[in-house]
């Protein structure tokens, strides 16, 4: 984290001078302190969560994949009404850990569209769908087995 803020201040700063660099020395060093002593941050705790990286990058990439397909989806929807669109309320329960993983549960839903996340309590979600199609098998998506695999190296 220090060399990372380090090199942030000497990249926004534009200019490279020894001046540049004990400030940005300094500064990284108390924002370190402050983090530490306040946040509880630990190196450990950036060394578990570099683990995970390479999840978290597909996951980033699956949930594109699955904004793309739910566009089309709700494209098909829109345009072509073979039936008339049925708005359902899904509530499910998961059995994820953190709270972390439950909150970027709840974030990608609600970016995929034609669903959003009306609820989060604890191990509950409340998902509105544009159409009871887009509901089917939600609480053991895509997005829910990664995040599983994700919890599972922390």
């Amino acid at each position: 984290m220090f060399l990372l803020l380090t090199l942030l201040w000497i990249v926004f700063n534009g200019r490279f001078t020894i001046e540049v660099l004990l400030f940005g020395v300094a500064i990284s060093g108390l924002i370190c302190f402050f983090l530490v002593r306040f946040f509880g941050y630990s190196f450990r705790k950036e060394l578990r969560a570099l683990k995970i990286l390479p999840d978290l990058i597909i996951y980033i990439f699956v949930l594109l994949i699955e904004i793309i397909k739910a566009n089309f989806t709700v494209m098909k929807l829109i345009l072509f009404k073979a039936r008339e669109i049925e708005p359902v309320v899904v509530h499910f329960h998961t059995d994820l850990k953190s709270r972390y993983a439950k909150v970027l549960l709840a974030n990608s839903i609600t970016l995929t569209p034609g669903t959003i996340t009306s609820s989060m309590h604890d191990d509950e979600y409340y998902v509105h769908c544009l159409d009871k199609k887009l509901g089917n098998g939600i609480s053991d998506s895509v997005f829910v087995r990664r995040l599983k695999k994700m919890e599972a190296k922390l």
